[in-house]
C-alpha cells in the first residue's frame, strides 16, 4: 500500500514539474496581456517618457522658432540667473533643516509611543490630523496664528513685544518649517511605528538578557531593522521638501520674501513668462541633483542592509 501511494506521489511531482517547466505563454495570453497594460503603457509613454524627452530638446535648443542647437548654453545662463541661485539656496537650506527634523523627530515620538503614556491617543491624533486636513485649510490656520494682526503677534503685545511680520522677516522660513514637520511628521510617525514593531521580539529580549542599555538596543538592533524605513522616510521627506511651494504660494503668492523664494517658484514663475528653454535646462539640473541625492541615499541603505543580514 505504502509503495503504491509513492508511486502516485512521484508521477504527481513530475506532472508539477512538467507544469512548471512549460516555457512562455500562449499566443492568446500574450494579446491579452498586451491588451490589458496598453492604458497603461500609452499613459506613460504621452505624460512621462515622450515629455522628459522634449524637456531633453528644448534645454539644448536656443528657442523654438530658431531650433538650432547651443549646447550647454542654456545650463550656463541659468546656473549664472541671480534669480535660480537665490532659489536654489533657499530650498536647499529648507531641505538641510527640514530633512533631518522630520526623520529625527518623527523617530523620536514612534520611540515613545512604544511605551505606555499619559494621554497616547491625544498625542498621536494631533500629529496625523494633518493627513486629513486639505492642505488649504492648514495654510489657512497658519495664516491666522502667523499673520502680522495674527494669533501669536497678540500674544507678544499682550507680553510688551513688537509685533513681527513673520512672512517678511527672518523668521519666514523657520514658520514654513514648522508648518512642513506639523504636516509630515505623523505620517512619518505610523511608518517607524510599523518598522519598529516589526522588530522580532525574541531579538529583543536576548538583548535584555545580556544585559544592554537602551541606547545598546537601539543602536545595535532596532536602528538596524528600520533601516529600510528610516530610508523611504527620507526619500519621502526629500521630496516632500521639494514641494513646499504649495504652502509657501498659498501664504505668499508668487514673488514671497526673498527667503522664501523657492526652486518651485523659479520653475512657475518661467514658465509663465513662456522661457521654456531656462525651464528644461533648470529641471534637467533639479532632476540631476536629486539622483545624485537619493544615490548617496541608495548606497547608504545598501551598506547597512548587509550589515544586518551579516
Amino acid at each position: 500500500m505504502s509503495k503504491k501511494l509513492d508511486n502516485k506521489n512521484s508521477v504527481e511531482n513530475k506532472e508539477h514539474e512538467i507544469h512548471y517547466k512549460k516555457k512562455g505563454y500562449t499566443k492568446g495570453e500574450r494579446l491579452a496581456g498586451g491588451l490589458f497594460l496598453s492604458p497603461s503603457l500609452i499613459g506613460v509613454m504621452v505624460f512621462f517618457v515622450i515629455p522628459f524627452f522634449v524637456v531633453i530638446y528644448y534645454a539644448n535648443i536656443d528657442n523654438i522658432i530658431n531650433k538650432q542647437f547651443v549646447g550647454l548654453q542654456n545650463y550656463q545662463n541659468v546656473l549664472e540667473n541671480s534669480a535660480f541661485r537665490q532659489a536654489a539656496k533657499n530650498t536647499a537650506t529648507f531641505s538641510l533643516i527640514s530633512v533631518p527634523l522630520a526623520i529625527i523627530l518623527s523617530l523620536v515620538m514612534a520611540l515613545i509611543l512604544e511605551h505606555e503614556i499619559p494621554f497616547k491617543s491625544t498625542f498621536r491624533t494631533f500629529f496625523l490630523s494633518p493627513l486629513m486636513v486639505p492642505v488649504a485649510s492648514v495654510v489657512l490656520i497658519w495664516q491666522v496664528l502667523f499673520d502680522y494682526h495674527g494669533v501669536i503677534n497678540d500674544a507678544i503685545t499682550v507680553f510688551g513685544g513688537d509685533p513681527i511680520d513673520w512672512f517678511k522677516s527672518s523668521y519666514s522660513q523657520l514658520v514654513v518649517v514648522i508648518l512642513f514637520l506639523w504636516k509630515n511628521l505623523g505620517y512619518n510617525m505610523i511608518l517607524f511605528m510599523a518598522a519598529l514593531s516589526a522588530i522580532p521580539r525574541d531579538v529583543l529580549e536576548v538583548s535584555v538578557l545580556d544585559g544592554a542599555s537602551s541606547w545598546k538596543q537601539f543602536w545595535s538592533i532596532k536602528f538596524r531593522y528600520i533601516t529600510p524605513t528610516l530610508f523611504f522616510v527620507g526619500i519621502m521627506s526629500l521630496i516632500n521638501s521639494f514641494k513646499v511651494f504649495r504652502e509657501v504660494y498659498l501664504l505668499t503668492g508668487d514673488y514671497p520674501y526673498d527667503s522664501l523664494y523657492m526652486l518651485q517658484h523659479f520653475m512657475n514663475n518661467t514658465f509663465k513668462s513662456l522661457d521654456y528653454q531656462k525651464l528644461s535646462a533648470a529641471a534637467i539640473i533639479m532632476c540631476l541633483v536629486m539622483m545624485v541625492i537619493i544615490g548617496i541615499l541608495f548606497i547608504f541603505e545598501d551598506k547597512i542592509g548587509k550589515d544586518v543580514e551579516g
